[in-house]
């Protein structure tokens, strides 16, 4: 072929292409290239400052269309919401200006799985993603709008979960957002003080996500323009900072974004490629460091909400059919108890990995239970992790010295006060000694309903004392009958620590609100308590 001819040619190549419309240029994906084809390496020049984007017009090029769900988890019943039945609770979710109405749970105080979501295709070029979310009890004549949020304001406002989503990176904002009290994914409609009024306060356990190329749950934006990893590798798993704490934790409790001020933008609470002594830092005070954090997160454990772990091991039955199990409804009194106060109450009847069935034997001594304890909580392993996250509750047909108590555990010159005791056989009879008049107390004839009020009250007693709770008015023998003076004198004391109250359906502390010889139950509560020292 001669020189001319190859010209020619060139010149013909060079003039369709521009004569081709760019529409379908367009048209046609270009592929993107990442210089990471593999495991993460941390690289310390990349700039990682607070970032916010200006402007972008697809945030992820990667996908067709970039689609918002919203999956509620669970939801909860704080207060009384129908006083005949159960509620019927339905949702409904709007997301940017789509609304979506759930099925109706019938006659639910709890609906502990949904299975239901919420999903809707956004605009690929604007960053923020309007989502509210509605608690409705259906009821004949007129449907009730339930409170599961943090605000005053109007009817609406004051009840309804108003948040913004971010699809460059994959957080969320408002009503509910990262280190709030309540925690991540979690909404409380106690936050507006409205603790002691009949409001249908409730809890609510959500996520916000969308869909991504790699299926790693990091947004492309967020990959490309703040982590510089490859939005077309998985990265979960990978711990490119060697802190012990892989990136999808690190991500999830460790980026927020700060909406008012100059400062507008996201920000770091923790950084997956900044190294973090992880075991010195317990955010929420609740005797968890971030590693123990991590841990437990398969249990929903949060690094900024206090949370409490309780593993009940349980004595069989006896020959002759001697002893009791606790009742299952007594776990969410529990439960309801400690969430009033943004204190998740987490059990282990053998749900979370625990939950052991110790023979039977019908006195006890104290040798018992460290042996017990050795080998049903710890599994024979002095260094097991559990320690220092699990409180261990001991159910048992008789005590030893008393009928319930708290004490310590001690392995290696090492103590905690993680432990307690309840026997079986004084509460069984406690449920069943004052039917008409426990029964006015607790608002309930049911039987199971009785028993369950008994073992809520005793096990929160002990536990009250796992967590440092004492005052004149816990554990006064002279406060359980009407004719004995501190009956009276401490009174205003209405707490499960108070004799008088343990057994007639209060299960609660208090909160030091009720005048003189009350006692702020709530506030002095130390849940570090359970972290192993030095005994002097």
């Amino acid at each position: 072929m001669t020189k001319k001819s190859i010209k020619i040619i060139c010149t013909l190549l060079i003039l369709t292409t521009m004569i081709l419309p760019t529409s379908a240029l367009a048209r046609q994906k270009q592929p993107v290239t990442f210089t990471k084809q593999s495991t993460e390496i941390y690289n310390p020049q990349i700039n990682r400052n607070v970032i916010t984007p200006l402007s972008c017009t697809d945030f992820d090029p990667l996908v067709d269309n970039i689609t918002v769900t919203v999956a509620i988890n669970e939801i909860r019943a704080l207060k009384t919401i129908d006083t005949l039945s159960g509620p019927d609770f339905y949702l409904k979710v709007k997301i940017n200006d789509q609304t979506h109405i759930s099925d109706i749970w019938e006659n639910m105080q709890y609906v502990e799985h949904p299975n239901w979501s919420a999903s809707c295709v956004v605009p690929k070029d604007k960053e923020f993603v309007n989502v509210s979310i509605e608690l409705w009890d259906k009821n004949t004549g007129f449907d009730r709008l339930c409170d599961i949020s943090p605000d005053y304001g109007n009817y609406t406002q004051a009840r309804t979960a108003e948040l913004t989503y971010s699809i460059a990176t994959g957080i969320w904002w408002g009503d509910d957002y990262l280190e709030d009290p309540s925690g991540y994914g979690r909404l409380n409609g106690c936050d507006d003080n409205s603790i002691h009024e009949p409001e249908r306060d409730c809890e609510l356990f959500f996520t916000i996500s969308q869909n991504d190329f790699d299926g790693d749950g990091l947004p492309y934006w967020l990959e490309v323009n703040m982590y510089n990893t490859s939005p077309l590798i998985n990265n979960r798993g990978e711990d490119a900072d060697n802190d012990g704490i892989p990136i999808e934790w690190e991500y999830t409790f460790g980026l927020t974004y700060i909406e008012w001020g100059h400062d507008e933008g996201y920000y770091f609470i923790y950084d997956p490629f900044d190294w973090e002594n992880y075991t010195a830092l317990d955010e929420d005070e609740d005797g968890l460091n971030d590693i123990e954090e991590y841990k437990a997160w398969q249990w929903g454990s949060d690094p900024f909400r206090q949370d409490m772990f309780i593993e009940i091991d349980q004595m069989a039955k006896g020959p002759n059919g001697e002893g009791a199990f606790v009742p299952v409804q007594t776990y969410d009194m529990l439960r309801t108890s400690y969430a009033k106060q943004n204190i998740f109450w987490h059990i282990d009847d053998g749900r979370l990995g625990g939950g052991e069935i110790i023979p039977f034997k019908e006195n006890i001594e104290d040798e018992d239970l460290d042996q017990w304890y050795m080998a049903y909580f710890m599994h024979g392993d002095i260094n097991n992790w559990r320690r220092g996250v699990f409180h261990w509750a001991i159910i048992t047909y008789n005590g030893t010295w008393a009928k319930g108590f708290a004490f310590s555990s001690r392995i290696n010159g090492m103590w905690a006060l993680d432990c307690f005791l309840v026997s079986t056989s004084y509460h069984e009879m406690r449920s069943k000694i004052f039917p008409i008049i426990d029964g006015c107390y607790r608002r309930t004839f049911n039987r199971e309903l009785n028993r369950a009020c008994v073992y809520a009250g005793a096990m929160m007693h002990e536990t009250g004392h796992t967590l440092g709770l004492y005052s004149p008015g816990v554990d006064n023998s002279q406060t359980i009958w009407p004719w004995q003076t501190d009956f009276w004198r401490y009174g205003p004391y209405k707490s499960v620590m108070n004799y008088r109250y343990i057994y007639n359906g209060v299960n609660d502390y208090s909160d030091g609100s009720h005048g003189k010889n009350d006692f702020d139950d709530w506030s002095a509560i130390d849940l570090t308590l359970i972290n192993p020292r030095i005994h002097w």
